[in-house]
């Protein structure tokens, strides 16, 4: 019996949730991690412990977090993601060398949070929900937003960080409007940049 909730997530969504366990099970993250290297988040991301952005996701205990917090690094031509198995953070190297270094600190603000979120036991890729409304999701873009505007940022650079390959042009409208960002004006022209 299908339920209906499934219903609601798109087919695309579903499918490479589907491949992405498919494909971890025949060694994806055996691959992913051939010459990867392993650090503590302190000793790479220092001075991370006293931003208070990330005090706000982990409260008092943020240095502690941070000190035994590991991240791999990995050549996998990406951006960085928190790992459902153990919650470490996986960084591309080649996002680290070659990416905008205000993506960057941003996109550590949202995986910490996720980071948090797997220590809390909250299901990082809840499959009944689309990708911007998933309150994971939401909950870590939330704290992304909340830092960009602290830094001063336009809701039109706001935008920019937020669209990425996997947002349509729609995902974008819904996920700024939930986020209370103006992206309306900004969405096809993103599109046409990616």
């Amino acid at each position: 019996m299908i339920k209906w909730r499934l219903v609601s997530i798109k087919a695309s969504e579903l499918l490479m949730g589907i491949a992405f366990r498919f494909a971890r099970r025949f060694l994806l993250d055996k691959m992913m991690n051939f010459g990867a290297s392993t650090a503590r988040f302190a000793d790479y991301f220092k001075g991370f412990e006293n931003v208070e952005a990330i005090k706000e996701i982990f409260g008092e205990k943020t240095g502690e977090i941070l000190r035994h917090l590991t991240v791999k690094f990995t050549w996998v031509r990406s951006y960085m993601w928190v790992n459902p198995k153990d919650g470490h953070l996986t960084v591309s190297t080649y996002y680290l060398n070659n990416g905008d270094r205000l993506d960057i600190y941003l996109d550590v603000i949202h995986e910490l949070t996720h980071v948090k979120q797997f220590m809390d036991g909250k299901e990082l890729f809840d499959m009944h929900y689309d990708y911007v409304d998933r309150p994971t999701e939401v909950e870590a873009y939330r704290h992304v937003v909340k830092e960009a505007r602290r830094l001063g940022l336009s809701d039109e650079r706001i935008c920019e960080h937020l669209k990425t390959e996997w947002l349509s042009d729609n995902d974008l409208k819904r996920l700024a409007r939930t986020l209370n960002v103006k992206c309306e004006e900004q969405a096809h022209a993103l599109q046409r940049q990616v």
